[in-house]
């Protein structure tokens, strides 16, 4: 009889971005690959709805602190006898489920999602304690190798995955997409996806609208707080845009708006990896601008045929944001598009989903040292 490996995903996380939709979609093509996942988070999180409407089993725990012993002794139990692995994804979670796991046979996978640096105090031991580390890009992988004492063997840069079967430019039309988000049909519109926070600098964004010509609306979609959306409007009055910004919200499936717009710019400053918002971008076919940080890089090249997008430096400012913007645009009015060429192809080889869960399943695989579809 087949032996599935059960994993136990523990978040921390209330919000939804990301992070969790990383989650998700891991525990996901995960289960198709034929483990079973489960989820460990706190009771207001948004993430345990979205679990329990794809059928995964939950536990509410509530992870107080990083030495919350509640909630270690109560994953302990959950764990014992049940989970082959636990998959812990931010620093209080990943300090309860790694402690948690010590003395049992079961393997700890710690997922390092964003890019700032991590404390490099002898202290702050829990991912030594990891039996492996995914992160989701290079830069991270070698940062936390150089600086956290991480032995090269026991880490490995995943990046997120994207459906690219649901983001082919292909599937949609544009004229259509427009209609169904209430976008102008025959405007130049320049798109920002992501959740409305301040490392994500759509405030950045919303200043560009001042600096390009004013047939161009700039759209943002992502889910907000009424505290982020009012600081946002402020920007837009403070540079007398408001009539060309456009706020859509959390939007259901980005593939529609990433087709119904002309250019992608990322302005996030901060906490990178690989974003997802910039892959799906590519795979649409987008002309995009983003800045080194993070493991943004890892996007920039393929197959040697050029630039996928066009790279700022780490740290831009408003201006050379304009310049690139301003060249995209009538690189864009003036075809044929010489700029930078989205290379759909080796995103489709590179960031699927089915890599991203192969490469997983193989970690699985090696760790608890099983073959496949054993």
């Amino acid at each position: 009889m087949e032996t599935k490996i059960s994993v136990l995903h523990t978040e921390w996380s209330n919000g939804w971005g990301g992070q969790e939709i990383r989650i998700i979609n891991e525990m996901l093509k995960m289960r198709e690959l034929g483990c079973e996942c489960a989820l460990a988070c706190r009771k207001e999180s948004q993430i345990l709805d979205k679990a329990q409407h794809h059928g995964f089993e939950t536990f509410t725990l509530p992870f107080r602190g990083q030495r919350d012993i509640e909630t270690i002794l109560a994953l302990r139990k959950i764990l014992r006898g049940r989970f082959d692995i636990i998959n812990t994804h931010s620093g209080i979670d990943t300090w309860c489920g790694g402690l948690s796991s010590l003395f049992l046979p079961v393997k700890f996978i710690r997922t390092r999602h964003l890019s700032n640096k991590i404390n490099t105090s002898r202290l702050n031991f829990i991912n030594e304690l990891a039996d492996y580390i995914f992160t989701t890009g290079m830069n991270v992988m070698e940062m936390m190798i150089t600086e956290n004492r991480i032995k090269r063997e026991r880490i490995q840069s995943i990046p997120t995955g994207i459906d690219t079967s649901l983001f082919d430019p292909q599937l949609y039309d544009k004229i259509e997409c427009r209609r169904q988000l209430g976008l102008p049909e025959n405007a130049l519109l320049i798109g920002n996806l992501g959740v409305l926070r301040r490392f994500k600098r759509q405030d950045v964004f919303i200043s560009l609208a001042s600096m390009v010509s004013e047939d161009c609306f700039f759209v943002i979609a992502g889910a907000q707080t009424s505290e982020m959306r009012a600081f946002l409007d402020s920007v837009a009055r403070e540079y007398d845009v408001e009539k060309r910004i456009l706020f859509l919200g959390h939007v259901e499936n980005p593939a529609v708006f990433l087709k119904a717009i002309d250019i992608f710019v990322m302005t996030s400053d901060c906490n990178e990896g690989v974003p997802q918002s910039l892959m799906q971008a590519l795979a649409m076919e987008l002309p995009c601008i983003a800045s080194d940080i993070g493991s943004i890089k890892d996007l920039h090249t393929g197959d040697n045929r050029g630039e996928n997008f066009l790279l700022l430096h780490a740290k831009p400012d408003r201006g050379e944001y304009a310049l690139a913007l301003n060249r995209l645009i009538h690189d864009l009015k003036n075809e044929p598009q010489s700029l930078c060429l989205p290379n759909r192809a080796f995103i489709v080889r590179n960031f699927s989903l089915d890599i991203m869960g192969r490469k997983i399943l193989d970690v699985y695989s090696k760790l608890l040292g099983v073959q496949e579809g054993a």
